[in-house]
């Protein structure tokens, strides 16, 4: 792995929805390797920036280069050849309702693979066990699961491929706090052991202080500050000190940055 190489290099990207402009002119890049948090108010367009590099959302201008490929204009080929080397969890896990644990963790390897059904189900019991689901889960169908059960299953799904690039959309949302916080450490054990990188939209302030390298905080339709939570919360910008200065906020900084 090189260090510092950019995986992700967003310029200028500018998309409008519904006749407000969300982005004017966002620049940001993603390391290799690294947690990176996305924060910002609503309507900040985190969740658009997360679809415009999914290439789920096109922007209207700038460019996605990611594995040193523009994704803006790429042939539906070589975008599905960049999707293969990533995974996705979102907010909702977005698992299949009619298939059960197992088949749904199965599903891409299915869809992008040659191998047969019994190696295809072989790993997708290996990716269910490294996300901490019990092995009595892989027979369950989602809406026999906890939210937290959920959200793992989804992670294992999209771990499916063995991606270098994971995606989460607000992972911690509609947990307790104990579940949160096991997700939380689960996602820091999967990058150390397999040298993922991942970028998370949350609103979650403990993730945003436990497990991110760095955090991008989105605002006036740009990336307003790209740093350490520890650097990030002192900067001046009166988006961001409204955002972290909240109650919540501060109770956060006061239990992490010690």
């Amino acid at each position: 792995m090189k260090k510092n190489e950019s995986i992700i290099k967003i310029k200028n990207l500018k998309i409008r929805l519904g006749g407000v402009w969300v982005h004017q002119g966002l620049d940001l890049t993603i390391e290799r390797g690294e947690i990176l948090g996305i924060v910002g108010g609503s309507g900040s367009g985190k969740t658009t920036l997360l679809r415009e590099i999914l290439m789920l959302q096109p922007p209207d201008s700038g460019s996605i280069e990611i594995f040193d490929t523009e994704v803006t204009t790429a042939s539906r080929k070589t975008l599905l050849e960049i999707q293969r080397r990533w995974g996705v969890v979102f907010q909702q896990s977005a698992l299949f309702s009619s298939l059960n644990v197992l088949n749904n963790t199965a599903f891409p390897l299915r869809e992008h693979s040659n191998l047969t059904r019994k190696t295809i189900n072989e790993l997708a019991l290996l990716k269910i066990l490294l996300v901490g689901l019990p092995i009595d889960s892989v027979i369950k169908y989602p809406a026999e699961l906890s939210g937290g059960m959920q959200k793992r299953a989804g992670l294992a799904r999209a771990l499916a491929l063995d991606p270098e690039l994971l995606f989460l959309d607000e992972p911690t949302s509609g947990l307790d706090p104990q579940s949160a916080a096991g997700l939380d450490q689960l996602v820091v054990n999967l990058q150390a052991t397999m040298g993922l990188t991942i970028v998370m939209v949350t609103h979650d302030l403990d993730s945003l202080w436990q497990i991110t390298n760095r955090v991008a905080f989105l605002g006036e339709g740009k990336v307003l500050c790209v740093d350490t939570m520890k650097e990030l919360v002192k900067n001046p910008h009166p988006l961001i000190q409204a955002f972290f200065n909240g109650p919540r906020g501060r109770v956060a900084e006061h239990i992490y940055d010690e």
